[in-house]
């Protein structure tokens, strides 16, 4: 029972984190369009990245026990090929100077990566200390994520109004966190639940500000999944919502 409870909330953990890593798609539709990457910044899917090579390193069999954490092999790897897709995109579209800066985080996080599995395989002997080391530089990378709507909220307090933290993002990202949460819980595994402590109480802080304010601002872009606006605006929203993107939490 308590094993198929526990397949049962991954699998909606994976379907939730899904709609969240889709989100991105929308907007580098308009990049390629537009051969542009309107200054905003790659640092949210490189983040994002990191998170899902380090969670995806963790529940494979070198890591967890066998295959415990299968269903978070398998968002975190789906979120691997899209986040790598995102970079390339930006990469291709990017301005020279920003092109050297994707190089200069990319770099360190793949070689940050390299050198957490390498340690962990050959230095670690056990389950249990790979499973701390890994978790706990994972962990860290998660907490990175979940702070990145912290952008959101001050803006949307600062203006009162719901125009760059749009319902939809809000809601997945507070149901992601809470199913992963309790996946983690019936782990009874810390290193996956951990993130959602995080996550889901500004999932629902997002919530209670966009009921508090959602007739003070409306949406002036003619298609609500646009999301994308230009100048300070864009990159104000990109890292708002493309950094909710946490497969896991």
């Amino acid at each position: 029972m308590g094993d198929g409870l526990r397949l049962a909330f991954g699998v909606m953990g994976n379907a939730a984190s899904l709609l969240l890593y889709a989100t991105p798609i929308l907007t580098f539709s308009r990049v390629i369009k537009k051969k542009s990457t309107e200054g905003f910044s790659c640092f949210p899917y490189i983040i994002a990245l990191l998170n899902c090579l380090l969670y995806t390193w963790y529940a494979l069999p070198v890591v967890s026990y066998r295959w415990e954490n299968f269903t978070v092999v398998t968002i975190n790897g789906l979120g691997i090929f899209l986040e790598l897709s995102f970079i390339l995109i930006y990469f291709l579209f990017a301005s020279a100077r920003d092109k050297i800066k994707v190089a200069a985080i990319v770099i360190p996080v793949i070689l940050l990566f390299c050198i957490t599995a390498l340690v962990s395989a050959f230095v670690f002997h056990d389950h249990h200390h790979r499973k701390l080391f890994v978790g706990s530089i994972g962990l860290g990378a998660s907490i990175t994520m979940y702070s990145s709507p912290l952008v959101a909220v001050k803006q949307v307090i600062r203006t009162k109004s719901v125009e760059f933290m749009p319902f939809h993002l809000s809601f997945f990202s507070f149901l992601t966190s809470a199913i992963w949460m309790v996946y983690g819980l019936l782990s009874h595994d810390l290193f996956i639940a951990s993130p959602s402590f995080v996550g889901g109480p500004l999932g629902i802080l997002q919530l209670v500000l966009y009921w508090k304010y959602r007739k003070s601002g409306i949406i002036k872009e003619p298609n609500k999944w646009d999301l994308e606006k230009n100048g300070e605006n864009s990159k104000k929203l990109q890292l708002a919502i493309n950094n909710d993107i946490n497969g896991k939490s």
